[in-house]
């Protein structure tokens, strides 16, 4: 069957081409945690529930809901412990058998990018670090490696590790949270963090042969268009070779829900976000490869958007809006 021929660079028809067939993330939770939340994992952004965006499959107590599932406001989606070293290193091998089961067994995968999805990978001890990345890479064979991180996070010790891991992959890659060009936006997110070191962070791993990922979200309260012209010029500057687009999303046990729950902020609707996608996009280097574009939280963990396009429906409503407008990804870059 052939590919569906995007208006937008698609990552995955990318990443067939580069490895003759479709390669599938494991994400890993390997106990690292992040530099704006105190030693017991509290406070962090205030989107984040305390599951530091850790792989649906990987959440042993949630498993139980199913699609279109109820919102569950009463649990708690509270931070995961790994404990000492040793615990660390068991659980990333758990993750990494059930994380390869589950995709062979729904989708009859065969390649695997490893891929440590959850909180900051790059903060904390550097020997701990090191330790769970080798330890992780060594369950492989795989054919990338993804690491999840913040440009505040990413100095010249992380870069030079990073690139030592080059020899166990066919790609190492930094995905980078950026989320917004504006300041004003990051600290109301509670980010920890400003702009300006993105381009540096990312000149520092392009230098060793690292590719970048930049993570954008989309529809904050305050943001407008210019801030998101801005965003996809810091992003077009950098250099970045990927970008994952999200919509913003409020989960329970967040302090945004709070916000939410008080009637103080509003999200997008589909199609808010497809307006938006498209005005990023047609904005964005039309060889930048777009890896996402609408965010998937689980729906019992989901306080809103409630009723928003599941990502094929969204994807085939993006498309057609585009085709429509004979629009396309670059071509106001």
């Amino acid at each position: 069957m052939a590919s569906v021929v995007r208006p937008w660079t698609d990552y995955g028809p990318m990443l067939r081409s580069l490895y003759g067939a479709t390669v599938y993330r494991v994400g890993v939770d390997g106990g690292f945690s992040c530099p704006n939340r105190a030693s017991d994992r509290s406070g962090g952004c205030v989107f984040c529930d305390g599951t530091g965006a850790s792989s649906v499959y990987q959440r042993d107590n949630e498993q139980v809901f199913a699609h279109g599932t109820s919102f569950a406001s009463a649990l708690c989606f509270g931070p995961r412990y790994a404990g000492g070293m040793e615990a660390r290193l068991s659980s990333v091998d758990e993750q990494i058998e059930r994380g390869k089961k589950f995709l062979e067994r729904r989708y009859n995968a065969r390649l695997f990018s490893l891929y440590l999805q959850a909180w900051t990978n790059t903060w904390g001890s550097h020997d701990e670090m090191e330790a769970v990345w080798n330890h992780a890479l060594s369950r492989g064979p795989w054919v990338e490696f993804i690491v999840s991180t913040r440009p505040d996070c990413v100095g010249d010790t992380v870069a030079d590790s990073l690139a030592a891991c080059s020899s166990q992959v066919r790609k190492v890659w930094a995905e980078i949270g950026l989320q917004s060009a504006n300041d004003a936006t990051l600290r109301r997110m509670s980010r920890g963090h400003g702009s300006s070191g993105f381009i540096p962070a990312v000149k520092r791993l392009h230098s060793r042969g690292i590719g970048v990922c930049a993570h954008l979200i989309l529809g904050y309260p305050g943001e407008r268009w210019d801030d998101y012209e801005k965003t996809v010029s810091m992003v077009n500057d950098s250099g970045c070779e990927a970008v994952k687009i999200h919509n913003l999303h409020i989960p329970g046990g967040t302090r945004l829900y709070a916000e939410y729950q008080q009637g103080e902020i509003a999200v997008a609707s589909t199609m808010r976000h497809v307006e938006d996608v498209i005005f990023v996009l047609r904005r964005l280097k039309s060889d930048v490869m777009v890896q996402r574009l609408v965010c998937e939280t689980p729906d019992h963990r989901l306080a809103v958007p409630r009723g928003f396009a599941d990502k094929n429906k969204f994807l085939m409503l993006l498309q057609r809006t585009m085709e429509e407008r004979n629009v396309r990804q670059g071509d106001l870059a």
